[in-house]
């Protein structure tokens, strides 16, 4: 007989039955609204108990008090408002199998005084922390005794609004802010010794228990090393874990480790690509093997293979794979289905986490679905009728469009000029920081072959070329070419295109020119940097890699640090000429307009692109909607194509870089927005 898969076992804690071992952690999408989980939050999460998976916790830094304001979009569970809420949401994720719990917290000094009421923001001492900068009130005995009755009133109102239990955020947070010596600094009965600083947690506990029963499930999630000077120790939070348990009164830890207290700390507790996989799975197993009640491991695994790994070896009893389901929330229904091959995979783009930073919402890279349940579908659903669609162009978004056109079962065939799918991607995938992200064209790629997409490379097509093949649907996704900055001297520079395709090679002294503050000039200089040039960096913003968030920008630049490239900010490029055999750029500072000149060997200009539209405009002569897309039926979910040419041939659009220069997502979102209803 053949053996389950450790991963789809069912798990029983205490009276509560998880169907399998896999579940998302809480985190904070950004999803809410007034405070409370609507339609949007509560849709992304039923599309996870949809795909199967086990317990799915809600509610990332859900806050408790006004003094613990949300900075990243989280829930408010400190006034009953929010209970109608919770049961709708709860009862939604429950129809399709799947238990959930939601995370309860006070942020302590981790929020922003400058927010929400304008209290001010609170801790066992007065240690600023420099991620959230904010000075902090030493609390008070009456501080303390309120917090604590406002952590009982949030379980209850969990409770109340039908969760199967909740769990205590400790980690980095007001109970973890206690814990740690690195921050509590006291010298009263909560500071000190380890019993001293437990006795907030336990305080903590034993309130939620006097108000929710013995019955109902309470966790906690805490740390297993804080992997910093002067924090808490592996073995200190060993001790820790082993109190906890003993005391009867927790259910189960949720495990990670690190110390999120600046970008880069962020960076080891959220891995972007560039960090270690699974790094702390380690930390959790110690855990487990030291205390009495279930572990589970909130710590960036992304693939079913460490995934049962943690499982099979007995390092923990729940793996979380929350990112893993950003990208793909049936990743559970295809390891049961025996599809393992086709779960679109997290790469590490860090774009969810790091928009949430932003003061963005949570959306995936290459999962433009993600987040939209109410209007973009995960599952592609066949056509009543069979079209013939063509798609111009083989990188992301003309990749996204064949596999969705294939899937709703229409002839599809794609054209690329190239010998080589994935456009822009194999170019983002050079050096090392960012190579993962050769993942998105992998697994599009495998999608289109699987679904019989006609793949036609080297294939350079004109208008007529497309029009032979009678389609109905022509989506031209050309992609751009590097956009030429207007400055004298342009002629003299080098695209960092040129330089990521190997078109040319550079060496000596480099001067990299980025006016997009996104990936590409810094995937650029790993690469130069890898040939050994010397690299500076130059960008008229006010920060290098202002485009992105904290995790992704922290990586990449300390690995661009480490390789000796340099940096600086405010410089715009004024003009590039010829200095002998090498090349003087000019450089005007954009507050105070004082020009330097910088004589190097290459000027590499990072400046976006410029649309590849010649096709477009010849194909749109002859299409039923002028090549027009209606903009309201794109925010509905609805198809965009109207007839505006009652003589025209063919439905036509372009998508993506075509269009205009943006990034992976974009194109990604056009393609399926545009795709799925034809």
């Amino acid at each position: 007989m053949a053996t389950i898969d450790p991963l789809l076992e069912p798990f029983k804690l205490r009276h509560l039955t998880i169907r399998n071992r896999i579940i998302s952690t809480s985190h904070a999408p950004a999803y809410q609204q007034g405070g409370h989980p609507r339609e949007r939050y509560r849709l992304y999460h039923e599309e996870k108990a949809r795909g199967g998976i086990g317990l799915t916790m809600i509610g990332g830094s859900t806050n408790i008090a006004p003094d613990s304001p949300s900075v990243f979009g989280q829930l408010y569970a400190g006034d009953d408002s929010i209970v109608p809420w919770f049961r709708e949401l709860t009862d939604g994720v429950r129809s399709h199998g799947a238990a959930v719990m939601c995370q309860v917290t006070h942020m302590g000094r981790r929020t922003s005084w400058d927010d929400g009421h304008w209290l001010p923001v609170s801790g066992p001492s007065g240690i600023r922390e420099r991620a959230h900068r904010s000075f902090v009130k030493v609390m008070e005995q009456e501080d303390i005794d309120r917090i604590i009755e406002q952590f009982a009133m949030a379980a209850l109102r969990c409770q109340q609004g039908g969760f199967d239990g909740i769990e205590l955020l400790s980690h980095s947070h007001l109970i973890g802010q206690f814990l740690s010596p690195l921050v509590n600094r006291r010298d009263d009965g909560y500071g000190g010794s380890l019993d001293n600083r437990m006795r907030f947690l336990f305080q903590v506990v034993d309130a939620v228990r006097a108000t929710v029963g013995s019955e109902f499930i309470v966790g906690v999630r805490t740390t297993g090393d804080e992997l910093t000077d002067r924090g808490l120790s592996a073995d200190d939070c060993v001790a820790i874990a082993v109190k906890m348990s003993e005391s009867g009164s927790i259910d189960f830890l949720n495990i990670l480790a690190g110390a999120p207290y600046d970008d880069l700390g962020l960076a080891g507790w959220v891995p972007p690509m560039g960090m270690p996989s699974a790094a702390h799975l380690h930390v959790a197993g110690r855990i487990r093997q030291a205390v009495d009640i279930p572990v589970f491991h909130a710590g960036g695994i992304s693939d079913i293979a460490t995934a049962r790994h943690a499982i099979a070896e007995g390092m923990v009893d729940l793996v979380g794979m929350t990112r893993a389901h950003i990208a793909d929330p049936y990743l559970v229904t295809k390891l049961k289905n025996n599809k393992e091959h086709r779960i679109r995979p997290c790469v590490g783009l860090g774009y969810c986490v790091d928009r949430v930073n932003q003061g963005k919402d949570a959306l995936c890279g290459h999962n433009a679905a993600t987040g939209r349940e109410a209007t973009m579908p995960h599952v592609i659903t066949r056509a009543n009728s069979k079209k013939k669609v063509v798609v111009i162009g083989g990188g992301p978004g003309g990749l996204e469009a064949a596999r969705v056109s294939a899937e709703r079962g229409h002839h599809t065939v794609l054209f690329e000029a190239s010998d080589r799918l994935g456009g822009q991607l194999n170019l983002a995938s050079r050096g090392t920081t960012r190579k993962q992200i050769s993942g998105i064209t992998d697994w599009l790629v495998q999608e289109i072959e699987q679904s019989g997409v006609d793949i036609r490379l080297n294939s350079y097509v004109e208008a007529d070329d497309v029009r032979l093949e009678e389609p109905d649907v022509i989506i031209v996704a050309t992609g751009g070419w590097p956009d030429v900055p207007a400055i004298p001297g342009a002629d003299l520079t080098l695209s960092s295109y040129e330089v990521l395709s190997g078109e040319v090679r550079v060496s000596g002294e480099v001067l990299l020119y980025d006016d997009v503050g996104d990936q590409a000039a810094l995937v650029c200089a790993d690469v130069l940097a890898a040939q050994d040039c010397q690299v500076k960096v130059v960008t008229p913003d006010r920060a290098i890699a202002l485009q992105l968030g904290p995790t992704s920008s922290s990586v990449v630049l300390r690995d661009l640090a480490l390789q000796g490239v340099s940096f600086d900010c405010f410089l715009e490029l004024v003009s590039v000429e010829v200095d002998g055999n090498r090349k003087n750029a000019l450089l005007r500072h954009v507050l105070t307009d004082v020009e330097q000149n910088h004589t190097v060997d290459h000027v590499v200009v990072e400046n976006g692109v410029k649309s590849l539209d010649a096709v477009y405009l010849e194909l749109k002569l002859t299409s039923i909607n002028n090549g027009q897309l209606n903009h309201q039926a794109l925010i509905n979910g609805t198809s965009p194509f109207e007839v505006h040419n009652a003589e025209g041939r063919y439905y036509l659009c372009r998508i993506g870089d075509a269009v205009a220069s943006r990034n992976i997502h974009a194109a990604l979102y056009d393609a399926l927005r545009v795709c799925k209803d034809i």
